[in-house]
């Protein structure tokens, strides 16, 4: 069950799409970036909304890698692992984040809710291999000693208020 404040919040995201359910991958997208994820009880209020099945919008939500339907922290850590990077060693970067933030595969998101550490194929930067991003800002030439201090000056940053 959505507070009414939560409605409210979803109700302006649908009306700037017109209801209109053709809208349905944007309309997804900018409640994604407003929670950093798809909820349940949500993506059921916009099926209801622009008249889809629950099962469509879980269909959407599924497909497409970029969505996801598990909480994600303030600060999403994406590491490259295509083959300019993995060459380059992007596989030591990732444990480093791994160990410094204590998260893993299988649990890619700290109780603090403030990281998300995850792999990706490609982010499209080979030139500056090893790469990763956080929330789409690049950071080339990765080193396990660079990630350190990235997760240093996150929190910092955190801790001030950014």
């Amino acid at each position: 069950m959505l507070a009414q404040n939560e409605i409210e919040k979803i109700d302006v995201i649908l009306k700037k799409y017109e209801y209109n359910k053709s809208s349905i991958i944007a309309i997804m997208q900018e409640i994604q970036k407003e929670y950093r994820y798809l909820p349940e009880a949500v993506l059921a209020y916009v099926a209801k909304a622009i008249k889809v099945s629950e099962a469509k919008i879980y269909g959407v939500a599924t497909f497409y890698e970029n969505f996801s339907l598990e909480p994600k922290g303030k600060f999403v850590i994406k590491v490259c692992d295509g083959t300019a990077c993995h060459v380059r060693k992007s596989i030591p970067i990732l444990e480093e984040f791994r160990k410094v933030l204590n998260v893993s595969a299988s649990k890619p998101t700290t109780d603090d809710m403030l990281f998300t550490v995850e792999t990706v194929s490609c982010l499209g930067a080979c030139g500056l291999a090893p790469v990763c991003t956080v929330n789409d800002k690049v950071y080339a030439s990765m080193t396990p000693e660079k990630a350190r201090e990235l997760v240093n000056q996150l929190k910092e940053d955190a801790a001030n208020g950014n």
